[in-house]
């Protein structure tokens, strides 16, 4: 999950005015993804005439011009609702509880999978790294983590980079809080959200010893491992991330299952062991 100090991944910073119009709203976006009004105006099959009558307010979108812009733009769902307000029309996307009933079979999917998983370690979180759930396999590996930091909301993010959460026992520090600021910092370009942009921030704050140049061997020249140490032990980690295809709801569309596997079979053995003790 980078070298977030170099000008081309230079941390993102939420814009200096607050957006009211469709256009403000619109050209921000447009600006974010980096196009003219013309590349933008050749993907949507307007004119840029049309689009630039548009950002100024000179000419008002209909409501399918707008979803048809803000899925051009690869806007979240949540923004295209603030979109359609915006440019005047109800929002379209409903942005329900994940015990929403009518997220039900979602939510028994996302249990079903942390499940399959185990004896591996996997879980849910949130749009702002937060944890939603997580299958039995995690808690073992949290032991020792100060109890502040597993209060909820506990974020995932802060226990990755904190003194007193998994850094201390992160083996690889370095490579792996590389590896997770830069794709927090993929998402701040992205969703331009100002509470994952202030825990861009925050992360950086925290003593993490600057990447060095990988000598990579086994599962490292595949992905950055997550090496955590486990008493006499080393557990190696490679993980994936899922997310739910085509959601139409805004809960569903920033839900994100962190799944970990074992890169060795140490490890293999190791977590084996953990869930027979687990009974």
């Amino acid at each position: 999950m980078m070298n977030a100090q170099s000008s081309a991944r230079r941390a993102v910073k939420p814009s200096a005015k607050a957006s009211s119009t469709f256009g403000d709203h619109l050209r921000e976006w447009r600006q974010r993804r980096r196009l003219s009004q013309l590349d933008l105006a050749g993907d949507a099959e307007i004119s840029a005439r049309h689009l630039s009558f548009v950002e100024t307010g000179r000419a008002a979108p209909s409501r399918e011009m707008v979803l048809r812009l803000a899925e051009r733009l690869d806007v979240p769902l949540r923004e295209r609702n603030v979109l359609l307000v915006a440019a005047g029309f109800a929002p379209a996307f409903p942005n329900r509880s994940l015990d929403d009933p009518a997220l039900a079979a979602a939510r028994q999917a996302m249990d079903t999978i942390l499940k399959a998983h185990e004896p591996y370690p996997a879980l849910a979180v949130d749009r702002h790294w937060n944890l939603v759930s997580a299958n039995r396999m995690v808690a073992p590996l949290l032991a020792g983590v100060a109890p502040s930091l597993l209060a909820p909301p506990l974020n995932v993010m802060r226990l990755s980079f904190h003194p007193e959460g998994l850094a201390p026992r992160t083996a690889n520090l370095a490579e792996w809080c590389a590896h997770l600021l830069e794709r927090l910092h993929r998402q701040c370009e992205t969703t331009a959200d100002p509470v994952l942009i202030a825990l861009h921030d925050e992360l950086k704050t925290y003593p993490v010893p600057a990447r060095k140049t990988p000598h990579l061997v086994g599962a490292e020249s595949l992905a950055v491992p997550f090496q955590m140490r486990m008493g006499d032990d080393v557990l190696s980690f490679i993980s994936t991330t899922m997310v739910f295809g085509t959601a139409l709801d805004v809960t569903l569309s920033e839900l994100a299952l962190e799944t970990f596997f074992p890169a060795d079979d140490r490890t293999t053995a190791v977590l084996h062991q953990m869930a027979k003790e687990l009974g």
